[in-house]
């Protein structure tokens, strides 16, 4: 093993060093992919779970708003997140939400979000569904259908409020915003309301049919899958790299090298007697 003492030397070292520190990086990265991959399986395989269970009323998925007008309940629990639930209550029309810039079947247009009031006085915030804009492009406000008027019963998946919050105005009397973000819609709104939404399913009486369902999607946790497998490779290979350039150079100490010769530069051999 002597050809490899070279392998002891501050140069050899530094690229042992380098290798490894590498190696462990990547595997890091891995690991960070490999729980974002979990996670992300988690919640596609509660976005089942929630299509195929029984709904359950919203009180008993998550607690209800204590505060007063314009506050906003606890979040519910992650294991909540997209269930199904029921829920009976009156719409609040003057209080409905457009929300722009919403795409559906690879179409821009609004989702429209109405406060169920119940009969504590709290309200929960029902997603209606998708329409198209008017005609004059993907911004012009659409002409919202009536929502019933007296008692409905929603039956939808829970939506936890979404990330990113933006502001919210009121034009001609109706409130607009890009992001159903549960704290931000409160103090526009006379009363508590809960610390999530419904994605609405179905609801009695039946939704107006200008209405598409909203559709839950799914996250993309094969991608994570990929990069966890492409992280391992390129440690792997970080290693077998420094591995290689370590036989190549002992085999050149040891005059072992096993480039192909090149014949071309041999001596002719004598032809003289």
């Amino acid at each position: 093993m002597a050809v490899y003492r070279f392998l002891l030397t501050p140069r050899w070292l530094g690229y042992l060093a380098l290798a490894l520190v590498a190696a462990v990086v990547m595997v890091f990265l891995a690991n960070w992919q490999l729980h974002r991959y979990q996670g992300r399986t988690e919640i596609n395989e509660r976005i089942d779970a929630g299509q195929r269970m029984t709904p359950a009323p919203l009180r008993d998925a998550m607690p209800g708003p204590s505060g007063g007008a314009g506050t906003t309940g606890p979040a519910p629990a992650k294991e909540k997140v997209y269930t199904r639930v029921t829920v009976t209550g009156r719409y609040d029309a003057t209080n409905t939400v457009l929300v722009r810039t919403r795409t559906v079947d690879s179409q821009v247009g609004f989702e429209v979000v109405t406060p169920l009031v119940l009969p504590d006085g709290s309200a929960v915030l029902v997603d209606r569904g998708w329409i198209p804009p008017a005609p004059g492009g993907a911004l012009a406000r659409p002409e919202v259908p009536a929502a019933p008027g007296g008692d409905v019963t929603v039956v939808g998946r829970l939506h936890e409020s979404e990330s990113r919050p933006d502001s919210v105005v009121r034009r001609d009397g109706r409130l607009e915003t890009r992001r159903i973000a549960v704290s931000r819609l409160a103090p526009e709104l006379p009363y508590p309301i809960y610390g999530a939404y419904v994605l609405l399913d179905e609801q009695t009486p039946a939704a107006d049919p200008v209405f598409k369902a909203v559709p839950v999607g799914h996250t993309n946790n094969w991608q994570n899958l990929g990069y966890i497998v492409q992280w391992w490779l390129f440690a792997v290979m970080t290693l077998f790299g420094y591995g290689w350039a370590a036989r190549r150079e002992a085999r050149r100490g040891a005059g072992l090298d096993d480039r192909p010769l090149d014949r071309a530069a041999e001596p002719m051999p004598s032809t003289s007697a």
